[in-house]
């Protein structure tokens, strides 16, 4: 009675809608440099306007001692085609620096700048997350350090990605490290994502501890720590296990890219009309679609904004699933904090949700932020999802067990329980992050964190409660870069057969005890035992047991037949107490205290 119900209104709601179609150019909610919000610059804009604005949202949510990390504020910078040839921009936390071209050549930017969030070697950019960069030209001109390379500096850690950038020159080098010489060292780093670009130098990895780059063309590579997978990319380093051939970098590649379709995207034309694009399928991809995407591939729709619903931090979450389910509109989430005492709902095929400046969708009543339906061709992309102190079951769910196959793509989603609050004054909750029911979903750059420390120091206890940041219940399901951390139970649970995935990383959660979690047999990474088909390549566990001695048996758990294949696989221990005793069920070394390894498995069975 209740579905009948929940069915009946919705029906009735929907016919009441009247036809009509959305502003165009749209209009942005009101922005101020000093809360947040959509600033579109224009080459014609005055320079020291827009080095101004850019410079006051860097002071507020940038700078050193990773200043802003909690901060309310985000930013989208959108920048229209041309030359900003005099601007640098730096980016600090919860900003998207955003190029409005049909291709990246068509807006070119000085300077786009991202340096490690602590100058502190052993901090570097280990905090330096959420902020991304994207459809923009640059030719490098700087180098960050005493003889160190020309380069655009990407310094960050997860959340952090690069897309569809175009670096230009003999000195087109991209440095995803920085170095700082007063502390005589490179700055920790651990990130990161890199997709559909072309990098005419180098890319130096420095101490990136672990790095994934999907369909991006560069001259070379250079260095790197445990982890750096390529997939579908021009000009990687031949893969090598563990680093231990010259050029001792420790590399996954794989040729193609099997099935993707690009981040969708906002552009403008001459007429200063808006459009959002939704690229199309391809399979088996190498390299970037850089220059002509609206013919290559096939399959790509440009929707004009009069069909696309410019959403604001102050709409409901029912104003939202009317505008996307009754009046079938498309929807881009601009920057700012969204309470949402009921999950956003997805109930139409083909529909696309961009968040641009780190919109984030904070779970306000126990419930879900999303929710996709029994529907097909979903594109999501661009959140930031939060728990609240009512504990949800999960923050976004796709699909439900069952379903009908279906299809569709998750880009640049991240999760987060903890870290806003305070966890010694109020606990935050979720049982998962993300759980995917559905067939057929493409997963391109996740981070799923159970946060190790909030606005109040160091989270201790199991505060900010989470048992699992990943559960895939549906079949060929793929994941992109997929990293998940700290919770409380199993980080990552796969039930579904045929699921791959390129590049994983995990850290175990450093505030539990061998009796709540080693003894329970929990891993970073199982494979159900009713799985007879899934692939892995480039995956990494790392241990941290801050306040107790805790071995865990293993990183990863699998069924042993045929079809489960693992390549690369390792385990690592960080700091703290206790360890990992194997890699991959029984098999493997441990590492701990005295052997901190890290020890590869480089094929599994």
């Amino acid at each position: 009675m209740k579905v009948f119900l929940r069915f009946f209104l919705m029906s009735f709601l929907c016919s009441q809608a009247v036809m009509s179609l959305q502003p165009n150019p749209p209009q942005w909610p009101p922005a101020d440099v000093t809360e947040g919000g959509v600033f579109v610059f224009d080459p014609q804009d005055p320079p020291a306007v827009v080095q101004a604005i850019v410079n006051k949202a860097f002071e507020i949510n940038g700078g050193q001692t990773d200043n802003g990390q909690f901060s309310p504020n985000r930013y989208a910078f959108l920048f229209k085609p041309g030359s900003y040839p005099n601007l640098t921009v730096p980016i600090g936390y919860y900003t998207s620096v955003i190029g409005l071209g049909l291709k990246p050549d068509d807006t070119n930017i000085f300077e786009v700048v991202c340096q490690e969030g602590n100058y502190l070697y052993t901090v570097g950019a280990l905090n330096t997350f959420w902020r991304s960069a994207e459809n923009f030209a640059m030719t490098p001109t700087k180098s960050y350090w005493d003889n160190g390379p020309i380069c655009m500096l990407w310094a960050v850690s997860q959340a952090s990605p690069l897309r569809r950038i175009h670096l230009m020159g003999a000195n087109g080098n991209l440095c995803l490290f920085q170095y700082f010489p007063p502390f005589s060292g490179a700055g920790f780093s651990s990130g990161g994502f890199l997709a559909d670009s072309q990098i005419e130098g180098q890319i130096f990895a420095g101490s990136q501890q672990q790095w994934f780059t999907r369909n991006t063309a560069m001259a070379g590579w250079q260095n790197g720590v445990w982890n750096i997978v390529f997939l579908g990319c021009i000009g990687a380093p031949a893969s090598n296990c563990g680093g231990v051939l010259p050029p001792n970098i420790p590399s996954t590649t794989i040729a193609e890219t099997p099935l993707i379709a690009e981040k969708p995207y906002i552009t403008i034309d001459p007429a200063g009309l808006y459009s959002l694009v939704i690229p199309g399928i391809e399979t088996n991809k190498v390299g970037p679609t850089l220059f002509n995407p609206l013919l290559n591939p096939p399959g790509t729709r440009v929707i004009p904004f009069e069909q696309v619903y410019v959403a604001s931090p102050t709409d409901s979450a029912s104003k939202i699933n009317f505008m996307i389910n009754c009046k079938g509109y498309h929807v881009v989430l601009t920057p700012g904090i969204y309470n949402l005492e009921i999950p956003i709902k997805v109930k139409r095929d083909d529909i696309c949700i961009l968040g641009i400046g780190f919109p984030t969708l904070v779970s306000a009543n126990g419930n879900s932020c999303i929710k996709v339906g029994s529907v097909d061709g979903v594109r999501i992309a661009g959140i930031l999802l939060e728990a609240g102190t009512e504990t949800a079951p999960t923050l976004l769910k796709w699909g439900r067990k069952g379903d009908k196959p279906s299809s569709g793509f998750l880009y640049d989603c991240f999760a987060r329980v903890g870290g806003m609050n305070n966890s010694r004054i109020v606990q935050v909750k979720a049982k998962e992050m993300v759980q995917i029911n559905s067939d057929n979903i493409v997963c391109d750059n996740l981070w799923l964190w159970r946060a190790d420390h909030d606005v109040g120091g160091i989270v201790v206890n199991g505060d900010n409660p989470c048992d699992t940041a990943l559960e895939v219940n549906g079949d060929n399901v793929i994941a992109y870069g997929l990293a998940a951390e700290h919770t409380l139970k199993d980080i990552v649970q796969w039930n579904g057969n045929f699921g791959r995935v390129f590049f994983f990383q995990a850290e175990y959660p450093y505030d539990v005890t061998q009796e709540n979690y080693g003894n329970p047999g929990y891993v970073a990474y199982r494979v159900a035992p009713n799985v007879t088909n899934h692939q892995a390549w480039g995956v990494g566990v790392y241990s941290f047991f801050r306040d107790d001695i805790v071995f865990v048996n293993s990183g990863f758990s699998t069924p042993v037949t045929p079809n489960i294949l693992f390549t690369t696989a390792f385990t690592r221990w960080l700091n703290g107490y206790g360890g990992i005793l194997h890699v991959i069920n029984n098999t493997g070394a441990a590492v701990d205290m005295v052997s901190p390894g890290p020890v590869y498995q480089c094929v599994f069975p």
